[in-house]
């Protein structure tokens, strides 16, 4: 089984499952949103969409009105697709440690959903994922999903590293291979063994061949979709990985075990 291990909801959603189809994926976790940059149809409209996502990682309007919308989006596509989407759910970080849990319970677990995320602390304060965390642990270990890529810092990758160690049943995913930070981010991950490194966003491709050598069996196939594209992010995992368990892994094996799926 191939599966995407970072996408959001498209609208409509059928230009995802389209895209899903032309890489071979059999399945995506998906996660809410907020902007929607497929929407635009020139820079002006995109630059509106990209002003919602520099909001939101930012670490403004995250309230739990203003993921209302996000939620009833995912759940839609979820009921629509339950073969092809795998839900995870986000949730605000500015609450109190006490409703944080009380969201997770109600939002995420009370809704069946396989994990947390895609979380997007500020840049600075990684540490505010811990109540997401303590959650996880208390429901079982639920996977957890953090936004990798800018504004995320080195020194967030270490906080997030350092969280990880405290929780070491929660499966913590750092997503977009780190982002600039990719080489900490793959050092960190690969002393650290509750964290796994998903490999979309990379700029350039031997971070990915170098990643997935590193980390082998902690490594994932993902497209942060619409943002980028299955079809190139499953063709840069064959390209730097030969046929066999390795690349088995990467493409889907790893996740699949880890959701309980496979």
């Amino acid at each position: 089984m191939i599966i995407d291990a970072h996408s959001h909801v498209h609208d409509p959603v059928g230009s995802h499952l389209a895209a899903l189809d032309d890489a071979g994926v059999d399945r995506a976790v998906l996660f809410g949103t907020r902007p929607h940059p497929e929407r635009a149809v020139d820079l002006a409209s995109l630059r509106r969409e990209m002003s919602v996502l520099d909001h939101a990682l930012a670490g403004r309007g995250n309230t739990v009105d203003g993921y209302r919308t996000a939620w009833a989006e995912l759940h839609e596509a979820l009921a629509a697709h339950p073969d092809r989407f795998i839900g995870f759910g986000s949730v605000p970080l500015d609450l109190p440690e006490e409703d944080i849990a009380d969201l997770i319970d109600r939002e995420v677990v009370g809704r069946g959903l396989h994990g947390i995320g895609e979380l997007t602390p500020p840049a600075g304060q990684a540490a505010r994922i811990e109540p997401v965390l303590a959650a996880a642990h208390d429901h079982g270990g639920l996977p957890v999903v953090v936004h990798g890529f800018a504004p995320t810092t080195a020194e967030d990758l270490r906080t997030l590293s350092r969280l990880a160690a405290r929780y070491p049943a929660v499966p913590l995913v750092v997503g977009q291979l780190g982002g600039m930070n990719w080489m900490e981010a793959v050092e960190l991950v690969r002393d650290t063994p509750s964290m796994y490194l998903e490999l979309s966003t990379a700029n350039i491709v031997f971070a990915v061949r170098l990643a997935i050598r590193e980390i082998p069996e902690r490594t994932l196939l993902g497209s942060d979709a619409p943002y980028g594209d299955p079809v190139l992010a499953r063709t840069t995992i064959e390209r730097v990985t030969s046929p066999g368990e390795v690349r088995d892994r990467v493409l889907g094996a790893t996740l699949g075990n880890l959701l309980g799926i496979l």
